[in-house]
């Protein structure tokens, strides 16, 4: 399928053209969302653009995915989204970039081994596997995933929208995903570790998890 080119700089605003300016590869796209504010609702549910959630200055997880996405596209990454099923519903979306043939990711969440990745991995596959582990808490369990390219929307506005995107959300939810079969003692021994953990630690960011030198 042929997609419409980027927008040019010219439709951005001159705050949002700044920060696309300032942020020219992943991994200082992922700085630049680890520094906003986290969205927990405050006013509700929403799915916000690129262009509100820089004018309201806090994000979530789909947001995050989204913003990334405008501003790698606007520096030659095509903008493409990886959506994590969960068991309880709880699902997660990540921007998904390639360099040297390898996948990596961009995200936010409000756990700390859910957010991006490094350009290590040789398939969309292999980088969902690397959620598995930090996925499991009292009710999570990815079962499967899906690759999205936002341009498929043909000429819905998912940049600067000023209302909440729920064609969007329901989008990625009506995506073919690929199943994530995983073996039930993997995950009861994940989940047994976990709530210890959280025994243990009420507030603290679950970072115990093996190979995290493939976090960005």
């Amino acid at each position: 399928m042929k997609h419409a080119a980027p927008p040019p700089r010219t439709a951005f605003l001159p705050r949002e053209r700044a920060i696309i300016e300032a942020h020219r590869t992943p991994r200082q796209a992922q700085r630049f969302l680890d520094a906003v504010r986290y969205n927990h609702h405050r006013v509700g549910v929403t799915l916000r653009s690129f262009r509100e959630v820089i004018r309201e200055g806090e994000t979530h997880c789909m947001e995050s995915a989204l913003v990334a996405a405008v501003i790698m596209e606007q520096h030659g990454y095509p903008p493409l989204v990886v959506s994590l099923e969960s068991q309880d519903n709880l699902d997660h979306v990540l921007f998904v970039f390639r360099r040297r043939g390898r996948w990596g990711a961009v995200a936010r969440s409000r756990d700390a081994g859910l957010h991006g990745r490094r350009p290590v991995f040789r398939s969309i596959r292999d980088l969902v596997w690397s959620y598995y582990d930090p996925y499991v808490d009292f009710t999570g369990r990815i079962t499967g995933y899906a690759l999205v390219d936002l341009r498929d929307l043909g000429d819905y506005d998912w940049r600067f929208n000023r209302r909440n995107m729920w064609k969007l959300e329901r989008h990625l939810i009506v995506a073919p995903h690929k199943p994530l079969r995983s073996s039930d003692a993997r995950y009861r021994r994940l989940l047994r570790q976990y709530k210890e953990f959280r025994r243990r630690h009420p507030d603290a960011p679950a970072t115990y998890y093996s190979r995290r030198e493939r976090w960005m």
